[in-house]
């Protein structure tokens, strides 16, 4: 026969909570954004600011921290929102027991981020009002109802976003062109709105494309430019290799526009890859007037697709893609008239002389099987004779 356990409940103890609304005010923090810099959403920003005061002030209970406010900026990403974050650092030094906002979308448009931060300040006792919603994080318990908020929001966010993308594409259809003119060398915002040619920057463009048709690398351009004292668009003498190469293939210089030449992968990371086809482009010809001469600048396009597009012309070269060289006078102009294989610079010693000649470089490489007559260049005249 078995004995029945002998069982004495232990009570649990009475929260000690303290009812703050009696004996100590709730030092209560407002969030509110408005994600657009247009003029219509300022006054929501104003007014937005002046209802969170009157609110808080109002409640007796309530004791006003701060109206936390950003203006202008995407709530799909929180990395952007100073005041956002500083509202949270805040919370975390235990200087707000409160946070009241309008909605989840005003709080944040990305589910993940929405659920981190809510989790975050619920584990250190603040609670979070969405009044939209009518949900106090405190007394929920489950975090379901804030995702599915959380997802209508992110799922909001995806359509603004879809709706920005067709208004940009219409645009691009309908040929209209925003210039970054603080990028661009050689143009500045005319008083009509339209690009305007700035003379002394249009030089300095003109003279990369002749330096780069004269044979010069991208590298020899930067040190003429900069021993001229050539003013880059940020007003310095330091130029790049990669900033004259986006220079030579800017359709801008000849008066067109290509469009869309990036795009937005999604609104929730906003990553911005270049386009390779993945959306369409529009290039809109004549445009705005020209810095460079449209036959100059298709030179300039022939030119560069030949130096990307060179090839390794000798076994010995360790990489498939070759190299272009404007070290010589000579590199890429002299061929073989006999296999076709390009001419290389090498040195001769005889008899403690050297001597610079050009030889073909099968045969140099390997010898008269592949090359049995092709003639020896000398790079200077042999005066003694």
């Amino acid at each position: 026969m078995s004995i029945a356990p002998n069982v004495t409940v232990i009570p649990a103890k009475a929260q000690m909570e303290i009812n703050r609304s009696k004996y100590q005010q709730l030092r209560v923090a407002a969030y509110c954004r408005v994600s657009t810099e247009q003029e219509e959403q300022q006054s929501s920003y104003q007014v937005q600011i002046a209802y969170y005061t009157d609110l808080i002030n109002r409640k007796k209970e309530w004791s006003l921290v701060g109206i936390f406010a950003d203006e202008g900026i995407s709530g799909t990403q929180t990395k952007n929102r100073t005041e956002f974050k500083r509202m949270i650092r805040m919370c975390k030094n235990k200087k707000i027991d409160l946070v009241i906002t309008k909605s989840i979308s005003r709080f944040a448009r990305n589910t993940v981020d929405c659920l981190e931060y809510v989790r975050q300040l619920k584990d250190l006792g603040i609670g979070v009002i969405f009044e939209k919603e009518n949900i106090n994080t405190l007394t929920m318990t489950s975090e379901f109802m804030i995702a599915l908020y959380g997802s209508f929001a992110q799922a909001e966010s995806e359509s603004i976003s879809k709706n920005v993308s067709w208004g940009k594409e219409k645009a691009y259809r309908e040929g209209r062109v925003q210039f970054q003119y603080k990028h661009l060398l050689g143009y500045k915002r005319g008083d009509n709105g339209e690009p305007e040619i700035v003379p002394e920057e249009a030089e300095t463009v003109r003279l990369i494309f002749k330096l780069f048709l004269d044979g010069y690398s991208m590298k020899e351009i930067t040190v003429t430019l900069k021993s001229l004292g050539k003013l880059n668009k940020y007003g310095d003498v330091e130029w790049r290799s990669n900033t004259i190469s986006r220079i030579l293939q800017n359709e801008k210089y000849v008066g067109d526009a290509l469009l869309q030449k990036t795009f937005t992968v999604d609104c929730i990371t906003h990553k911005i890859v270049k386009n390779h086809g993945e959306r369409p482009m529009y290039l809109v010809t004549d445009h705005h007037a020209p810095i460079v001469d449209r036959d100059t600048y298709n030179r300039v396009q022939q030119e560069l697709a030949r130096r990307s597009s060179k090839r390794k012309i000798s076994d010995k070269t360790v990489t498939e893609q070759g190299k272009y060289s404007s070290k010589y006078a000579l590199s890429e102009l002299l061929i073989c008239g006999h296999c076709g294989t390009p001419y290389r610079r090498t040195t001769w010693s005889a008899r403690g002389k050297k001597q610079i000649v050009w030889r073909c470089i099968s045969r140099l490489e390997h010898g008269k099987k592949y090359c049995p007559d092709s003639p020896t260049i000398k790079e200077e005249l042999d005066h003694s004779q």
